[in-house]
């Protein structure tokens, strides 16, 4: 085999290969054979889409298998949307089979808008149960009580665009426990009745506005916490308690400093007297020099003096005596 035969048998092959990519026979011979009938130059423009012929055509078979009204060009829209063409036409096979009216253009808008078509069809079908965290209340008598309940829900079709999720069921149920044991006189009526808490809420249409529907609300567990009340009287107690201190450190503080002021005064005071005493010798002196003060009269004085300290003195025996 010469060198040009070679050639020849490439560019065929290649050839072949470019042919067998733009123009897919035997996805077209396989959806032929399944009664779907899709034109190979649909086929080809969808390749000249930037479409994988395969995403479309094998959800197309499936959709004709399952008696659904569906066309080429509306899968292949939705596919070039960004949407998941397999995921919507198994969703809407389901929600044939269940008998749930779901529109193909419903269906799509569903999962352009990010959410599980498939799954939402089959919440529908098998509701869903949600268990939330454990919810504290604190009812009148200021006992704590913790609840844990279970919410049965279904996912509404008609509300999955647009509607709130999961979080806001859950936020929802939580705020109405809390309002129904606020609301209860003491805590042993939410233990006595805990379908109290469950009537309570569902009633409360907390469903409006969301992406499902609450089929019921079951109080799962019930359990008594803290007192509360006791112990925010306990605190402020505690509070008024340390006010009180300082409000009464801060007397005595005043009290102090207004002792100490006094002996300062006092010491001041002492301080003049010693004062006023130094001045007597001089002023004696002055008046025995000035001759207005004989020296008898201060004999006299000095005698006095004399005999004082000797009574203070006496005083002082007889004081110690009667503690002895």
């Amino acid at each position: 085999m010469d060198i040009v035969s070679l050639l020849l048998i490439a560019v065929i092959v290649i050839a072949f290969v470019v042919f067998m990519s733009f123009f897919p026979i035997m996805l077209w011979i396989s959806a032929l054979a399944s009664g779907v009938r899709v034109g190979i130059i649909t086929l080809v423009a969808m390749r000249l889409r930037r479409v994988i012929p395969s995403r479309i055509v094998n959800p197309m078979i499936k959709a004709s298998k399952a008696g659904l009204g569906v066309t080429v060009n509306q899968l292949e829209s939705h596919y070039l949307a960004g949407g998941n063409v397999d995921r919507v036409v198994n969703a809407l096979i389901a929600a044939e089979r269940a008998n749930i009216s779901l529109p193909f253009e419903r269906a799509a808008a569903i999962d352009l808008a990010g959410r599980d078509v498939l799954q939402a069809v089959q919440m529908s079908v098998n509701p869903k149960v949600i268990e939330t965290p454990w919810v504290a209340a604190v009812a009148k008598d200021g006992i704590e009580v913790k609840v844990k309940a279970r919410v049965t829900v279904r996912a509404n079709i008609d509300r999955l665009v647009g509607g709130a999720g999961e979080e806001t069921i859950m936020a929802r149920v939580g705020e109405g426990i809390v309002t129904t044991v606020g609301s209860s006189t003491t805590h042993k009526e939410v233990l006595e009745n805990p379908d109290l808490i469950s009537r309570t809420v569902l009633g409360k249409g907390l469903d409006a506005g969301t992406a499902f529907e609450i089929l019921s609300i079951d109080i799962a567990d019930v359990d008594v916490g803290k007192n509360i009340g006791a112990n925010l009287q306990t605190e402020q107690a505690e509070a008024d308690k340390r006010i009180a201190q300082a409000k009464a450190e801060e007397r005595r503080a005043m009290a102090v400093a207004h002792e100490q002021e006094m002996k300062a005064r006092v010491e001041e005071m002492r301080a003049k007297v010693v004062e006023a005493e130094s001045q007597v010798p001089q002023a004696m002196a002055e008046a025995l020099r000035s001759g207005k003060l004989g020296v008898m009269d201060y004999m006299n004085l000095k005698n006095i003096d004399a005999d004082t300290q000797m009574r203070d003195a006496f005083g002082k025996m007889n004081g110690d005596s009667d503690k002895a």
